[in-house]
C-alpha cells in the first residue's frame, strides 16, 4: 500500500515510521543479465550459471548494485511525496550488502523514515531501506537513502 504524503508536514510527522513491507520482486537470470549489460559488469558468479554452480553460492546471484537499485521500485510502491514537484536521490550514506540474493529469490523492501529537514527549495529526507531476501533471517541490503523533494 502506497503512502502519500500531501504536504512536507506529514513527511515530517512521519519520521520513525515504518513502511511496508513492498511487494515481493523476483530475481531471475534475465534480470541479472541485463544489468550486467547496463553495466558493463560481467564477473562469472553473476552470468554464468555453470560456473557459478560449481561456485560458492551453488548458483549465480544478483550483483549488489542491481539490489540496491531495486530501492527504486520498491520505494514508489511505497511511498509518494504528493507535496513535492520533483524528487531528487540526493545519495547514500551507509550501505551494507549483508546476504546474497540466489538467481529465482525474492525480495522485498521496508522503509524507515529517519530524519526530513528543511533544505534550499524543500526538504530532505533519509529514509533506512531495508531490501528482506525471502526465508533469509538477515536482510539483503541495508541503506540510508537520501532524497530531497522539492517544492
Amino acid at each position: 500500500m502506497t503512502t502519500d504524503f500531501a504536504d512536507f508536514d506529514a513527511l515530517r510527522a512521519a519520521v520513525g515510521t515504518e513502511l511496508g513491507p513492498s511487494g515481493w520482486i523476483t530475481i531471475d537470470q534475465q534480470r541479472i543479465d541485463r544489468f550486467a549489460e547496463a553495466t558493463g559488469d560481467h564477473q562469472w558468479i553473476h552470468v554464468d550459471p555453470e560456473r557459478a554452480a560449481a561456485g560458492p553460492y551453488g548458483t549465480t546471484i544478483a550483483h549488489g548494485f542491481l539490489t540496491l537499485s531495486l530501492m527504486v521500485p520498491i520505494t514508489q510502491q511505497l511511498m509518494t511525496v504528493s507535496a513535492a514537484s520533483a524528487a531528487i536521490n540526493y545519495g547514500l550514506d551507509k550501505v551494507r550488502f549483508l546476504t546474497p540474493v540466489p538467481v529465482g529469490s525474492r525480495i522485498r523492501g521496508r522503509i524507515t523514515l529517519t530524519e526530513v529537514t528543511e533544505v534550499r527549495g524543500g526538504v530532505q529526507a533519509h529514509r533506512l531501506v531495508t531490501i528482506e531476501l525471502e526465508g533469509a533471517e538477515r536482510p539483503a541490503c541495508v541503506a540510508d537513502a537520501i532524497a530531497r523533494y522539492l517544492r
